[in-house]
Formats: C-alpha cells, sequence, structure tokens
C-alpha cells in the first residue's frame, strides 16, 4: 500500500510519536476519567428532593462525598496536564539529577492518586449503597458513572506508577553501565601487551652483545685525571 510523503511524515513527526508513548497514553486515559468524575457530579451530582428546592448530593445527600469527588477529580486532571507539558519537554532536560528527581516525583504522585481514587471508589459506593432509591429524580446516572470512573481510576494510576519505576530504574543503570564502561577502558590501557603484539628488541653485534648496553650513560663514565703541567726553570 503507497502511502503518501506528506502522511509518512506526519506520522514519523516527534508530535505523533510522542502520542503513541505508553506513558502518554495512560496519562491522556487518566485525564480523561478524572474529567468524568468531576464533571459528572458537578452538572448532575446536586439535586433538590420532590419535598424541597434546597439542593443535596444524590450520594446519600453526602455534600462532602460530592465534593471529594468534584474536588479530586479536577487536581488529578490538571495534574495530569502538567505532566503532559513536562512529557512533551522531557528530552530537552539535560540535568540528570533533574530528570531523576522529576521521575521520582511523577512515581510517588501515582502512588499517591492511585490511594486517593482507592479511598475515593470506597467511600463513593458505599454512599450510594446508603442513598434511599427514587430519592431523587435525576443524577442517579451521573453518580454510577462517577463510581465507575473512580474505580477505572484506581487502574490507571497504579499502572502509571509501574511505568514510573521502569523509568527509575532504567535510568539507575546507566551510570553503572557507564562506569563499568570507563573502568573497562582503564583496565585496556593498563593491560600488559599480549604475547601476539611485536616487542622490539634492540640489535645486537657481531659477537652477540647488545648495542643498547655498550653505550654507557654520561653519569657512569670514568672521570679524566687532570694533567699536570711542567713549569720551565728560569
Amino acid at each position: 500500500m503507497h502511502i503518501p510523503e506528506s502522511l509518512q511524515d506526519l506520522a514519523d513527526s516527534e508530535a505523533v510519536q510522542f502520542l503513541k508513548r505508553l506513558k502518554t497514553i495512560t496519562r491522556i486515559f487518566a485525564g480523561v476519567f478524572s474529567l468524568i468524575v468531576f464533571s459528572s457530579l458537578l452538572t448532575d451530582g446536586y439535586q433538590n428532593k420532590t419535598e424541597s428546592s434546597q439542593l443535596h448530593c444524590v450520594l446519600n445527600s453526602n455534600n462532602t462525598a460530592c465534593s471529594f469527588a468534584v474536588g479530586a477529580g479536577l487536581l488529578a486532571f490538571l495534574s495530569c496536564l502538567a505532566f503532559l507539558a513536562l512529557d512533551a519537554h522531557e528530552s530537552c532536560i539535560a540535568n540528570t539529577r533533574f530528570k531523576t528527581a522529576f521521575q521520582l516525583l511523577d512515581f510517588i504522585l501515582a502512588i499517591l492518586w492511585a490511594g486517593i481514587w482507592f479511598v475515593g471508589f470506597c467511600f463513593l459506593a458505599n454512599q450510594w449503597q446508603h442513598s434511599q432509591p427514587r430519592q431523587f429524580l435525576l443524577g442517579s446516572s451521573s453518580a454510577k458513572a462517577a463510581i465507575t470512573f473512580t474505580f477505572f481510576s484506581v487502574l490507571v494510576w497504579v499502572f502509571q506508577a509501574y511505568l514510573a519505576l521502569q523509568d527509575l530504574q532504567n535510568d539507575a543503570l546507566v551510570p553503572y553501565k557507564r562506569s563499568l564502561d570507563e573502568g573497562s577502558v582503564v583496565l585496556t590501557s593498563l593491560s600488559p601487551p599480549s604475547a601476539a603484539s611485536p616487542v622490539s628488541t634492540p640489535p645486537t653485534g657481531p659477537h652477540g652483545l647488545s648495542y643498547a648496553n655498550s653505550a654507557l650513560p654520561p653519569y657512569l663514565t670514568t672521570p679524566k685525571a687532570p694533567r699536570l703541567a711542567m713549569m720551565p726553570d728560569n
């Protein structure tokens, strides 16, 4: 199948390659799930009862449950956007310490968000279980959607923590490998010549004497005695 050059260039562009990364896809899913959680409860999560006009949370009339889901979803969505922007500029980071700190922060926040969403899922499901049926005319579908995508968010953030841990392990092996390479270079430079390598020997004379030993260095030569000058008699 022939692919036009423009489409091939687009497929090979940095933006497309960035979007095809597993970490990027996971962050997008985490952001979408967080958006669904807080938007569903923000729009239809507060309803009035049939006998009053005051708004209540559809999750057992517990406003804390709705506020928790809305706040956690909004913060998680902003966190995904911030880390997507940092991932896009990750190749421009030259400082190894800053890159390691960024990956460590990514791992810690992923574990933290996985725990928050797990607690939120248990809390929202418990409040929905204790809600009275047909207490509100609307909002039941929004509550079910929020609880469902809260559970999906736990799985996504756990997988995000796994990817961050892999990045930390891969970067930790680079200095060790570099030190091994430098050590091999030092050992190679200090190693004695092999038997196959030719060794230059000084030429020998006709009687088997080496010319290298025949010439004595200047400091080993015998000093000459001073000559005595005879003074003529007057």
